[in-house]
């Protein structure tokens, strides 16, 4: 139980790396709040979990449903910036169109998320963790986007951490850096390629440890995270990647 009595917020916490959260944080004693846009899978998801959980429609790009959320949950503990997507493609396919809708869920999302919570912890401390990505320190020449998105993640991180602790707020704000891991939104990315059998098999060999990743590995980080365990760690980028950044 060792997030008992703290309260997490969590994006994109429907399903993926935000469903194995949530599970997990309510395995350790935290009560959660599943904030997503898909709110079939959101309410189950809650229903399943019991009286520990509950589920919010949030669109992370839009202030007034940040507002809303923050302005239902009476304290809150740990905030995580789960929601993001991915856009394949280099700079030559890319469209600006899809470009900004890249930036607007994967950037201004996780700002937003950040702003919020730095509002809602300071008087009494907290924990941010940001959900980068691998893809934020290794650049890849098909993922152009999703590259300059999660790398912004991984320095805005570092810029709220630095800002929290010159600030005295007690508020620690942390980046979780996964590679491959099989989720949702890995199924959708291989739909986009042509040759998704060759894209996988490329993935895993890419990780020295001789595997893809999966959403409890993720889960287990954050859980550290937002803990009390974590006290002393802050604008810190944990590289959860079965080493392929070595």
């Amino acid at each position: 139980m060792r997030l008992n009595g703290k309260t997490a917020l969590i994006t994109g916490g429907s399903s993926g790396l935000g469903a194995a959260m949530s599970r997990r944080f309510v395995a350790e004693g935290a009560s959660v709040v599943i904030a997503d846009i898909d709110d079939a899978n959101g309410e189950a998801l809650a229903a399943e979990l019991g009286d520990k959980a509950s589920y919010i429609h949030l669109d992370v790009t839009k202030e007034a449903d940040w507002a809303a959320a923050f302005a239902g949950i009476e304290t809150v503990d740990c905030v995580i910036n789960n929601a993001g997507i991915t856009t394949a493609g280099n700079i030559e396919q890319v469209t600006l169109e899809q470009f900004r809708h890249e930036f607007e869920i994967d950037v201004v999302g996780v700002f937003l998320g950040c702003k919020y919570a730095v509002a809602a912890m300071k008087e009494r401390g907290g924990s941010i963790i940001n959900m980068s990505s691998l893809a934020g320190i290794k650049a890849t020449a098909d993922l152009v986007a999703y590259n300059g998105a999660k790398a912004a993640v991984a320095i805005m991180t570092k810029s709220i951490a630095a800002h929290c602790g010159k600030s005295g707020y007690g508020i620690r704000c942390n980046s979780i850096h996964p590679g491959v891991i099989r989720t949702p939104i890995l199924d959708k990315v291989l739909a986009q390629v042509p040759n998704p059998d060759e894209v996988y098999a490329g993935w895993v060999a890419v990780h020295p440890i001789g595997r893809i990743g999966t959403p409890e590995e993720i889960a287990a980080i954050a859980v550290y995270l937002a803990s009390d365990e974590s006290g002393f760690t802050t604008g810190a980028e944990f590289r959860i990647d079965g080493g392929s950044s070595i």
